[in-house]
């Protein structure tokens, strides 16, 4: 998969992206909001070994800056997840942006209902989700132990074709000018 859309780019992960995707997924800053404060502490070897056909990185202007990726759970359903790992990318809009183009092409590709998950306490995720047109499904309180041993609680959300609320991107860089 490669999609292009203005300085946005959505690739398919390959072999040679393992030594980034395993320092972002060991550095506990990038990780802490999924459950990992203190890394993955994995390896390269293992990166390559886990990899499958919907993980992919997000380039950004011609540079890496995250991962996105989607898994196929049969009747037309995706499960989808991103991650903006470079700090200097993140609260800008350039997260959102990658969501629409993902979630564009999932339905342009025969999905027809689209999930994810983030945790309770990701407000500022939960709120691009909402305005995307997601729907909650669920509260998952106290649903699991992250590294330190504190329980956590998730949302499950779900998005149909119908509901999907995508905003031009022109307005948006008309807005940073």
């Amino acid at each position: 998969m490669r999609i292009e859309k203005d300085e946005i780019v959505i690739r398919t992960a390959e072999r040679s992206d393992a030594s980034q995707l395993a320092v972002w997924w060991n550095d506990g800053a990038v990780m802490a909001h999924a459950g990992f404060p203190y890394g993955l502490h994995t390896t390269e070897e293992k990166v390559i070994a886990g990899m499958w056909e919907g993980r992919c990185m997000i380039e950004y202007d011609g540079t890496l800056i995250g991962e996105c990726c989607y898994r196929d759970h049969g009747y037309h359903t995706a499960e989808i997840g991103i991650k903006i790992c470079d700090t200097d990318d993140q609260n800008r809009g350039i997260g959102r942006k990658v969501l629409i183009i993902l979630i564009d092409w999932l339905f342009q590709n025969d999905f027809e209902l689209i999930v994810l998950d983030t945790d309770v306490n990701n407000t500022r995720a939960r709120h691009v989700y909402e305005s995307l047109g997601f729907r909650l499904i669920r509260i998952n309180e106290n649903s699991w132990r992250d590294q330190t041993g504190a329980y956590l609680s998730s949302v499950d959300y779900q998005l149909k074709e119908c509901d999907f609320r995508p905003y031009p991107f022109e307005s948006e860089q008309q807005k940073d000018h």
